[in-house]
């Protein structure tokens, strides 16, 4: 039931915190000839973070001529690849929903629909996994490449002194952040699915019955062999005439139960 409830949510805010983001970040140029001063610069970007696609204009401070710039780096692998799984994800958690409820007969049946689920909920937790460390990597990438005091390195400008070169606004990244959590969130929730789903395939109640049948073998070996039947059973060699219950030297029977007494009053 969890599961039916939170997957398709948890895909919705790992998707859309991620691919519905776009930030802008400015920048302020002081020229030492004020004339020449721009002091905003802003510069947006959005997914999927092909940021050397992402170009500027910055004004050089000799005369009226401004320079075309870009940032750098291009994120979009990553960041497309966990859009992806999380995309996926949410379209079969809500097809998996339907045949829960609707198709429980066809879902059992043959035990194919447990064992294609189970399958399907082990790829999903590996792929949840492996996106989410991706994007958190291209994301701490993403934050210093849009980081405006690295920007400013990149403006010819700021590398003179007479210059000032300032950050006016940074660009807010808590969306893309949340984005990591609930990537992280989605594998933890698929791969504790992986247990139930398991449950379902009947490989778990089959295992269990042939560890019942092992156990119930393992009595019958004891009660049937030589410490019960030859030596200390209830049939062994003590309470069975046996080499001490048979007949005796004297021809009288002999053991060292009730009989011994008597068989030694009557020789005497």
């Amino acid at each position: 039931m969890c599961m039916v409830i939170f997957a398709p949510l948890f895909a919705i805010f790992a998707f859309a915190t991620c691919g519905g983001y776009s930030g802008e970040l400015r920048l302020s140029v002081d020229c030492a000839n004020k004339s020449e001063s721009d002091l905003s610069i802003d510069i947006a970007f959005a997914y999927p973070f092909r940021l050397h696609q992402v170009n500027f204009e910055a004004p050089t401070c000799e005369g009226k001529r401004r320079e075309t710039l870009a940032l750098i780096g291009d994120f979009s692998s990553s960041a497309e690849f966990f859009v992806t799984i999380a995309v996926f994800a949410f379209l079969y958690s809500l097809a998996a929903t339907v045949v829960y409820i609707f198709f429980q007969n066809k879902y059992r049946e043959n035990n194919r629909g447990p064992l294609i689920d189970f399958i399907v909920t082990v790829v999903f937790s590996f792929l949840w996994l492996v996106s989410s460390s991706a994007w958190a990597k291209g994301l701490s990438d993403v934050k210093v490449a849009t980081d405006p005091d690295e920007v400013l390195l990149l403006m010819s400008a700021c590398k003179q002194q007479s210059n000032k070169c300032l950050p006016v606004r940074s660009p807010v990244m808590s969306s893309l952040n949340t984005s990591v959590v609930f990537g992280y969130l989605n594998f933890i929730l698929w791969a504790g699915n992986i247990w139930f789903v398991f449950k379902e395939t009947g490989w778990h109640s089959s295992g269990q019955r042939h560890a019942a049948d092992t156990m119930e073998k393992q009595p019958g070996g004891y009660n049937q062999g030589g410490y019960n039947q030859d030596s200390y059973g209830p049939a062994g060699g003590y309470n069975q005439p046996g080499s001490y219950g048979q007949v005796g030297e004297y021809g009288q029977p002999q053991s060292y139960g009730q009989s011994g007494p008597t068989s030694f009053a009557n020789q005497i």
